[in-house]
């Protein structure tokens, strides 16, 4: 727990919301050897509080459901826990993530929920490939809901 940007890890992986990169597989190794880092704060703050946030290795999570109480089935409106989590699992540090979620009664419901489409981010290789994939989870998303 750091409460200053200043305290952050210099390579370490952030997960900014607003970032244009996102994260992949390909950061593994940065969350390995830096760690991970996610801002605890109200969606209600997060555009100031995100804008502020250069430290690190800028990355944002693709498109997901919330499982969390707060915000079920909303996409992108993570809590703290489902970003970490989702972060890991696309790195490949599957277990650590379901390790992470366990600790709520609502946890492994967030991996159930997203389980078919962090595999298809987990598989992919470059933030480019995340962002092709998140275009088609989009469309069918969309596509589903109408």
């Amino acid at each position: 727990m750091v409460r200053s940007f200043r305290r952050i890890p210099s390579g370490s992986v952030v997960l900014n919301p607003v970032s244009e990169i996102a994260l992949s597989p390909s950061d593994r190794n940065s969350i390995l050897r830096s760690g991970l880092v996610a801002l605890d704060c109200s969606w209600k703050q997060a555009e100031t509080i995100f804008a502020q946030s250069k430290t690190g290795n800028q990355r944002a999570l693709p498109y997901l459901l919330a499982a969390n109480p707060t915000n079920t089935y909303k996409p992108i409106m993570l809590s703290t826990a489902e970003a970490i989590a989702a972060a890991l699992y696309i790195a490949g540090l599957k277990q650590l993530a379901e390790n992470v979620m366990s600790v709520f009664k609502w946890g492994p419901s967030f991996i159930v929920l997203n389980k078919e489409w962090l595999d298809s981010y987990s598989d992919c290789t470059t933030s480019e490939e995340i962002v092709a994939v998140q275009q088609e989870i989009m469309k069918e998303h969309q596509r589903s809901a109408e």
